[in-house]
């Protein structure tokens, strides 16, 4: 007999050709149950998209949350696995997160954000690459024009102050040019708090007429909100479809009230972030402005951009004697 099938349509007609007799009609049976077992094969299928490195997302459990900015949650983006894989990568390597300067584009510490992190090079093992992999098949963005994956931790009471992803100086946009996208993942569930609050934008109006506030905590009552569930992730575009900065994008983290909160942020720019620009081999500044933030301490505070690595070479890896 046919394997056990779960769809409805499929055991309608098993049940139909039980009451045939099966001396008579076996091989219509037969022929009927292998056509429907196939055909609701194809309509699973059909519900997601399959890009040409496997991964897998399936746009039904895809709901837009603003349209300014234009903001979408994937409910379930992660797995269980790969959210739990992500924050035992992360745990060993946290340091005090740091924001860019307006002006000069140099990192520094601030308490307008005071969480803790680390990056996740984009090769790290087969799962981080699935992960980037299903990134790419959601956003339609390619993998190179994304920076390493930003794993961040916030305890009780930290937060990030409301602040836009696209850059100010011109520093910072040498390498790939603005971020024109964000892809926020949840790798934990908060108890309370921690909200990601996009305080100017436009909410959908599907969205008013199911969302309910009275869980979220004041600070994300002040716009439009998402509350962190474990597996979850959003996407936001940082610039409008002009490539010009959307202002409505600005958006926050909200102080974590109770509980831990533990997330994973991919930038993607407008062009190819792995791409670097070398005049004299791989020992080079790619930037003026390298033995100025060299003397001032970036080739430690800001490794990733500075120093880099052998997969991604920095910007100024002259200046930092790491070549």
């Amino acid at each position: 007999p046919p394997p056990h099938h779960p769809n409805p349509i499929y055991l309608l007609h098993r049940l139909s050709c039980i009451q045939i007799q099966a001396s008579t009609m076996s091989m219509y049976c037969r022929g009927l149950l292998l056509f429907f077992a196939i055909f609701s094969v194809l309509l699973q299928s059909s519900t997601s998209l399959i890009s040409s490195s496997g991964a897998i997302v399936n746009p039904s459990k895809v709901k837009q949350v603003s349209s300014k900015p234009r903001a979408f949650v994937y409910e379930g983006f992660l797995t269980e696995l790969e959210c739990d894989h992500m924050v035992s990568l992360a745990k060993a390597s946290l340091k005090r997160s740091a924001v860019a300067d307006n002006d000069s584009g140099e990192s520094k510490f601030s308490e307008v954000r005071t969480s803790s992190g680390t990056f996740i090079s984009k090769a790290k093992d087969p799962i981080v690459s699935g992960i980037e992999d299903k990134i790419s098949t959601w956003t339609f963005l390619p993998k190179e024009n994304g920076e390493d994956m930003q794993v961040l931790r916030y305890e009780h009471g930290q937060k990030y102050d409301a602040h836009f992803d696209y850059f100010h100086d011109k520093v910072n946009i040498v390498r790939g040019g603005h971020r024109i996208a964000t892809v926020l993942m949840y790798l934990s569930n908060v108890t309370k708090g921690g909200e990601t609050v996009f305080p100017d934008a436009v909410e959908s109006s599907r969205r008013k007429l199911s969302e309910n506030k009275d869980d979220l905590s004041d600070c994300a009552k002040k716009g439009i909100a998402v509350k962190p569930k474990k597996g979850n992730a959003l996407l936001f575009f940082n610039l409008n479809h002009d490539a010009i900065p959307d202002p409505f994008s600005l958006h926050g983290g909200c102080p974590v009230i109770e509980g831990e909160k533990w997330s994973a942020t991919k930038w993607i720019h407008v062009d190819s972030f792995d791409k670097i620009v070398t005049h004299d081999g791989n020992c080079t500044d790619i930037n003026e402005s390298c033995e100025r933030w060299a003397v001032l301490g970036e080739c430690a505070k800001n490794v990733e951009y500075m120093v880099g690595t052998a997969e991604l070479p920095g910007n100024c890896r002259r200046s930092c004697k790491a070549c």
